[in-house]
């Protein structure tokens, strides 16, 4: 016996979905047609601008005001611009740079692209604090470290958005940037009294309710103080008690990716996540990357049988439906006003975010040293680096673990070393293996991470670009005096 239509489409309604592929398959329009919110765009869905604004467009067939979002933070975090790269400093960088102005404008760029190429909604800015230097996930995607920085910046960022008609989705509340593990392979823990959350973690989503955020994404993040035994997603003192009624969100709560482990080991699975987070006051459930029809069709099964078994009153279902539709009306009606892309305010920003600690001297024909790390599942495998932007000078790429410094030293001859990391202080092999360097040969380090409080002894230079993107790696290049 097949599933009440209506109620289907009812759960449909809630459902943000994906698909593989340059072209939308069949299935992911006639969904659309059946009531399905919309989908999400990852990086095997982009290969260039006209290709994208063509998928959009076949999507629109489907459904007129269906959700079209995507990951675009800038940064090392980049959809559109995955094969190369992104010519926008990240959060970190316009943290650092501290101009709230530059910020509004960057993201109003970014959103011009997104609003021209038919993406409706934009899953950013990430406002999260990043209090901890080892934060595996959050890092460079952070505005920073203080509250107060962070909560002015997140505000800009919202506002740029929106003022090119692209609904921002501020993450990741209640705030992910305390955690040492990573909610794509676990379900972390942030154990902080509720009043020190109020004092670090809470204050930039306080600023993006009041900028008015279209959008605002759960964590996958266990709070005890908050949530008890179970992440965020599923808290209704975290959705309802503390974002609805005490801040006075009124937008649409739409969830992390529900295929995460953070979400789907705490629930046993991807449907039962989904009824989780619809209880506890989630409005637009983000399934994830790899959807096919039958997972999209499992999930609103789930909710239609929670919806006939008590698990979810029909109320809450039609609720959450409605916030979607708001959010769909919102970004279908132009919310702002059309603009232009500006990459070169992206390049011209990464520059001004450069730091320099020691001297730039004596790098005539360096040999660049880049040490490999592995991307984050956020962050996706996009190049970064100097490579792109040296002229006539050698590059080698190596693993710090696996590296002897007297192979590099052998390979420089006479020439300095620049060696080139993100999270070096962290980075297995990365400390010992500069040390060995330093110890008997001219070396200037860029770190291209997370700025941790750690500087390498002996080195020349330490230069920090707070973050890899196309854009950072063209600044530290050009800071160097190596740029073509």
């Amino acid at each position: 016996m097949g599933l009440d239509p209506e109620l289907r489409r009812l759960a449909l309604g809630t459902l943000l979905a994906a698909y593989p592929g340059p072209v939308p398959p069949g299935w992911a329009v006639d969904l659309l047609a059946d009531g399905l919110a919309g989908h999400t765009l990852f990086g095997t869905n982009v290969h260039d601008p006209a290709q994208v604004a063509a998928s959009t467009a076949a999507l629109r067939a489907g459904r007129p005001d269906v959700l079209i979002a995507i990951d675009e933070e800038g940064g090392d975090v980049t959809r559109l611009a995955h094969a190369t790269g992104s010519p926008y400093p990240g959060n970190a960088a316009l943290g650092a740079i501290g101009d709230v102005a530059l910020t509004r404008r960057v993201y109003q760029s970014i959103g011009a692209e997104l609003a021209a190429l038919g993406i409706t909604v934009n899953l950013a800015p990430t406002v999260d604090v990043n209090t901890a230097d080892d934060n595996p996930v959050i890092g460079t995607r952070s505005f920073g470290a203080d509250p107060v920085r962070v909560a002015a910046h997140a505000a800009a960022a919202v506002s740029g958005l929106q003022a090119a008609g692209v609904a921002a989705c501020a993450k990741h509340f209640p705030g992910h940037g305390a955690t040492v593990t990573d909610s794509h392979h676990e379900l972390p823990t942030v154990d902080a009294p509720l009043g020190l959350l109020r004092q670090r973690d809470l204050p930039p989503f306080a600023a993006v309710v009041a900028a008015g955020a279209r959008a605002v994404m759960t964590a996958h993040i266990r709070v005890p103080a908050l949530t008890g035994a179970d992440p965020a997603t599923f808290s209704r003192a975290v959705l309802v008690d503390l974002l609805r009624t005490e801040y006075g969100f009124t937008g649409a709560v739409i969830t992390d990716a529900l295929e995460m482990k953070g979400a789907a080991v705490a629930a046993g699975g991807v449907g039962p996540a989904a009824v989780r987070a619809l209880a506890a006051g989630a409005d637009l459930l983000c399934i994830g990357a790899k959807v096919d029809a039958e997972l999209v069709e499992r999930v609103a099964a789930e909710i239609v049988d929670a919806l006939t078994d008590g698990r979810l009153t029909t109320a809450r279902v039609e609720e959450a439906a409605g916030r979607a539709a708001e959010l769909a009306a919102w970004t279908r009606a132009g919310g702002g006003s059309p603009a232009t892309g500006d990459t070169e305010l992206g390049y011209a920003a990464a520059r001004r975010a450069v730091r320099v600690d020691g001297v730039l001297t004596g790098l005539d024909r360096p040999l660049v040293v880049q040490l490999h790390t592995e991307s984050t599942i956020a962050e996706g495998r996009v190049p970064w680096g100097l490579g792109p932007h040296l002229d006539g000078v050698q590059e080698v790429r190596v693993i710090a673990a696996e590296t002897d410094p007297a192979t590099l030293r052998g390979l420089a001859g006479d020439r300095p070393i620049v060696l080139v990391g993100r999270h070096l202080h962290r980075l297995p092999g990365g400390p010992e293996l500069i040390a060995g360097l330093a110890a008997q040969h001219p070396v200037t380090v860029v770190e291209m991470g997370w700025p941790a409080q750690w500087r390498p002894a002996g080195v020349r230079a330490f230069v920090t670009t707070y973050g890899a993107s196309h854009a950072n790696g063209r600044a530290a290049a050009e800071a160097l005096g190596l740029a073509g």
